[in-house]
């Protein structure tokens, strides 16, 4: 008979299905994986999606999200939980009601847009987002549009980046971390000239951390948010600190960004395996 193994850090992903593969439930568990932790999952939504965008979205009942959450919960336990694609008031209150009694780190990533521009939150589940579900965040995990969409605050250079923060701590989460991978890249928020490096800012309002990395000249980037915000939860699981976790996601997705490859006939996904295949000397 052979030994049990110690069980790896158990991580859940609350978050939508992307068909294509590149983000969502299918990113996020592939980048627990990657990062050695398990994952498990909670089904929100169902899309059609592929590398040319969002074919179609069909939200789950309230009473299967629950029906998941308390499944796993209650029986295999967390020791992180990641949220994502939230596309309803009824869903985001479901899902703050559900982490507001899990005593876990929380990472929040305020999905509102596809990285084709197709919206994944109603606008009537904004206020839900910044009332309900945002208070429960360990970290959250805004891009400049998703910013944008909370706070109104528009960001165009770093200092910007500090007003937005100070908005979305206001809605009560521990930390953000501001994205300002779209500053310079010619996305939201662009700087003119661009920059080269990808720019984020983790803060809890007492002390900052400004995290930068190489820009890569790659547009195979479908997935970068879920992977960020799956790898902080997988860290935070591990036992690391926030500043810590944060840290070394920004690590991992740089370079899945780098390694990112074309997929179908629009934008491709980041490489969530370039770890392994750079140990086995192989893209």
């Amino acid at each position: 008979m052979t030994a049990s193994t110690a069980a790896p850090a158990r991580v859940l992903t609350v978050a939508g299905s992307d068909s294509g593969g590149g983000a969502g439930i299918q990113a996020d568990l592939k980048t627990m994986l990657a990062l050695g932790t398990h994952g498990m999952s909670v089904l929100t939504a169902v899309t059609a999606q592929n590398s040319l965008g969002v074919q179609g979205a069909w939200e789950l009942p309230v009473e299967a999200v629950r029906a998941q959450y308390r499944s796993v919960v209650d029986d295999i336990g967390v020791q992180a939980v990641k949220t994502g694609m939230l596309s309803s008031p009824r869903l985001v209150e479901c899902v703050a009601e559900l982490l507001t009694d899990t005593d876990a780190p929380v990472v929040i990533d305020p999905v509102g847009v596809s990285k084709h521009g197709d919206s994944l939150l109603a606008a009537s589940a904004l206020d839900s987002v910044r009332t309900k579900l945002l208070p429960t965040a360990t970290v959250a995990t805004p891009n400049l549009d998703e910013v944008a969409q909370l706070t109104g605050v528009r960001v165009a250079t770093e200092d910007d980046m500090r007003r937005a923060a100070a908005a979305v701590l206001a809605y009560g989460p521990r930390w953000v971390v501001i994205k300002g991978g779209h500053l310079g890249a010619g996305g939201a928020g662009a700087v003119p000239g661009g920059s080269a490096e990808a720019v984020d800012l983790l803060t809890d309002g007492a002390e900052e951390h400004w995290l930068r990395a190489p820009r890569h000249d790659n547009r195979h980037t479908h997935g970068t948010g879920c992977t960020l915000a799956s790898a902080i939860a997988a860290h935070l699981a591990q036992g690391r600190t926030v500043p810590e976790a944060v840290r070394a996601a920004k690590d991992y997705v740089t370079g899945a960004i780098a390694a990112g490859f074309a997929l179908g006939g629009g934008i491709g996904p980041v490489d969530h395996g370039w770890r392994f295949r750079a140990d086995a000397g192989t893209r």
